[in-house]
């Protein structure tokens, strides 16, 4: 029950709900138990009123008819009131322990998905988007369950059975002992099955994960699945994993179907044992009739409670299994710690000191031993093979990652020193992999700045010469561009990602290989635009193409993780190294493109 512990501060935040309910459990469980007793009571007194019209006269039956009707309509109304006493305390109990384990379950999601985006993008490499949906929606769920109908029938249980068994003791303390009896059979049971269902749920919320995952990958990749026709491969596939973990939940259902068949026998064990012992009692004259029928009904009373004993261990063990799953997660600290505190307003120095960095996830060194100083304003460009480190440049500056050895300053200071969202906020970037919301052209453009004006909108999209496209689209700005933008071209979505970008008037632009899917004109186009929005700010283009109509101050070309050239455009081509030669194959490529 240890993984259940994290629960508590929600319980500490609604404890008044939670100990509202409890007195509802104890208000109905009082007034359930009472009813038996009035039957009980109403057997012996109608027994002792028929046992007295058998003496009486004809003439003396009609009077002792009269009084009999009243006695049952008057025992008929009490147990009526007891009823509806115990109904109307039951809503409540409900209303009162149900609602409390949806407000948790609305703060336990809030805060995975709150904890998730604090997380680093490293943990986001490690684990797959279908196991990070499942926990925030079945585990979870099946957390609930223990917080809300788990708890709601343990605490249920235990006063009904308390209040049963004192009552049965006050009436006839052997025959409560002998009655009882099954119960700590059944108690052992519940222990050895519980422990297979801890192991076995686990397992299955793992296979669960799994299958979560395959399928998001699929439909997130149908075309490449539907390109290669592998859509029977890819079925096969997901039925395999079905099958495991159908198999696994068929396991899991045949050990929860034991406790009922169990429960159901040793409860009429029970029953058995009342009539017996309860004739025999009666037969002494330890016990009326009334007495025997009060404890028929508190047997079959225990025998909801006691059954559900079986489905609440279920559920707590399903949940201690789902809390287990969302702990891992949540104990998780992101590398990224936001520590820092000085003020800034980026002005655009960057310099990167003895800078080595390794991700983590793949063990791969992406820079060594990294020098380099940028002033603010100035136009850089980092160029390289697929490879050799450039984006990683991207990902430190967004301190998406830190550096294992050396030091990145960003006006003169290190960059740990400033608040991440601070930081993040005063640059524009594009990355590689455009990644677009489904939602207008408009929002996707203006996302994170809803205050932005429609002017304001079309002077960026127009930055990125995409404006007179998005006038052909059928709804133009307000078009719906599609679960990552699946309705546009990819030049389309990189101008548009590119746009989001210069919208924010950054003070420092970061273009991660931003051009790569335009064609040659529309190319031409950007570059010419992005000359001019470059104007009085720093800019870094990171791209395995070289930009011939923008004037860069400074290009670096990147091999291996270390700066293999450095210089401007005349001086690199002028030394005849990596950079020439990535020139002259472009200039080949281009040649070739015109033959074709």
């Amino acid at each position: 029950m240890k993984e259940l512990l994290s629960l508590n501060p929600y319980f500490a935040r609604y404890k008044f709900r939670v100990l509202g309910g409890i007195c509802f459990v104890i208000a109905a469980n009082f007034f359930r138990v009472y009813n038996p007793t009035v039957v009980g009571e109403a057997i012996d007194s109608v027994s002792a009123k028929l046992s007295i019209m058998v003496k009486i006269t004809e003439e003396d039956k009609s009077g002792a008819t009269d009084d009999l009707l009243m006695l049952l309509g008057r025992f008929f109304m009490i147990y009526l009131a007891v009823a509806l006493a115990e109904g109307f305390f039951t809503f409540f109990m409900r209303q009162s322990i149900i609602v409390v384990s949806r407000l948790i379950e609305f703060d336990l999601k809030n805060k995975i998905y709150a904890h998730y985006q604090k997380l680093d993008l490293a943990f986001y490499r490690r684990n797959a988007t279908g196991d990070l949906m499942n926990r925030i929606t079945e585990d979870v769920s099946r957390v609930r369950m223990y917080l809300g109908p788990a708890i709601m029938y343990s605490v249920n249980l235990f006063f009904t059975t308390t209040f049963a068994i004192v009552t049965m003791w006050q009436i006839n303390p052997e025959m409560t002992t002998y009655v009882l009896l099954p119960l700590p059979v059944l108690s052992l049971l519940i222990y050895v099955i519980n422990r297979k269902i801890d192991r076995s749920s686990e397992a299955i919320q793992a296979r669960l994960s799994d299958l979560t995952s395959q399928a998001q990958e699929v439909y997130s990749g149908i075309r490449v699945v539907q390109s290669y026709t592998r859509e029977a491969a890819m079925t096969d596939h997901f039925a395999a994993e079905s099958d495991d973990y159908r198999n696994a939940s068929l396991k899991l259902a045949r050990l929860e179907a034991i406790y009922f068949p169990v429960m159901n026998f040793l409860i009429g064990c029970s029953l058995v044992l009342t009539v017996w012992l309860g004739g025999m009692q009666a037969g002494m004259g330890k016990v009326t009739t009334g007495n025997i029928a009060e404890f028929i009904l508190y047997v079959n009373m225990l025998m909801w409670p006691v059954s559900s004993l079986g489905w609440v261990a279920s559920m707590v063990q399903r949940a201690i299994a789902s809390m287990r799953r969302i702990n891992r997660f949540l104990d998780e600290d992101p590398s990224i710690q936001n520590k820092g505190t000085t003020p800034l307003q980026l002005k655009g120095d960057i310099e990167f000191r003895n800078v080595s960095f390794t991700y983590p996830h793949t063990g791969i060194t992406a820079l060594k031993d990294f020098n380099i100083h940028i002033r603010a304003g100035e136009k850089v460009a980092i160029i390289g093979r697929t490879g050799s480190g450039k984006s990683t440049i991207a990902d430190l500056l967004l301190r998406m990652y830190d550096p294992q050895q050396g030091e990145l300053l960003l006006d003169g200071l290190p960059i740990k020193n400033y608040d991440v969202s601070t930081v993040r906020s005063q640059i524009g970037f594009v990355p590689q992999d455009v990644f677009l919301f489904s939602e207008t052209v408009s929002v996707n453009i203006a996302f994170g700045l809803p205050e932005k004006s429609k002017a304001e909108i079309e002077e960026a999209a127009s930055a990125a010469s995409v404006h007179d496209e998005i006038l052909r689209f059928p709804q133009a700005y307000d078009t719906v561009v599609g679960e990552r933008g699946v309705m546009l071209s990819g030049g389309q979505k990189q101008r548009i990602s590119i746009a989001r970008a210069l919208i924010r008037k950054p003070a420092l632009l970061i273009l991660d290989d931003a051009l790569s899917a335009v064609d040659a004109e529309t190319e031409k186009k950007i570059q010419q635009s992005l000359e001019q929005a470059f104007s009085g700010r720093t800019a870094l283009i990171i791209t395995h193409r070289i930009f011939s109509l923008i004037h860069f101050d400074k290009i670096i070309v990147l091999d291996d993780g270390q700066i293999a050239e450095s210089g401007t455009h005349d001086s690199l081509m002028k030394q005849g190294g990596l950079y020439a030669e990535i020139y002259e194959m472009q200039q080949m490529e281009h040649r070739e493109q015109l033959v074709s």
